[in-house]
């Protein structure tokens, strides 16, 4: 078996939730556009990584996820996401912190909880 991406399936009450944290704040763009529809989902991308973001509010109402997103600059993305868009820095984890297990990391959290770790680890643990 060869597998080649992990592409993760979000789930919105309101789509526009997803792009304001994925698009907007994140910086991917929509490369799969099927916003009209009566079930809106598009698949947003940056580099390598997608994710399929889907307005469906029952299966929204029972699982808010957590992911995480390794970056080879934490400083960076956190500077960058701080002075853009702070409102998305979770309270738990706003400041770039390094974490018992190693790894330098922030975390945002958008109006419905979906949670997005920013992650870096030391080149002896990647």
């Amino acid at each position: 078996m060869n597998f080649t991406k992990l592409v993760p399936n979000i789930f919105y009450v309101d789509i526009q939730d997803g792009l304001t944290l994925f698009v907007d704040c994140l910086g991917f763009t929509i490369s799969y556009n099927d916003l009209e529809a009566e079930h809106p989902c598009c698949v947003v991308d940056q580099d390598s990584l997608s994710v399929f973001l889907f307005q469906n509010k029952e299966y929204a109402d029972k699982d808010r996820p957590e992911i995480r997103l390794h970056t080879n600059d934490i400083q960076e993305a956190f500077s960058k996401i701080s002075k853009s868009h702070p409102e998305f820095l979770h309270p738990n984890l706003n400041q770039v912190t390094l974490r018992p297990w190693g790894a330098l990391e922030f975390a945002l959290r958008d109006r419905t909880n979906v949670c997005v770790i920013i992650q870096q680890w030391n080149s002896n643990q990647a």
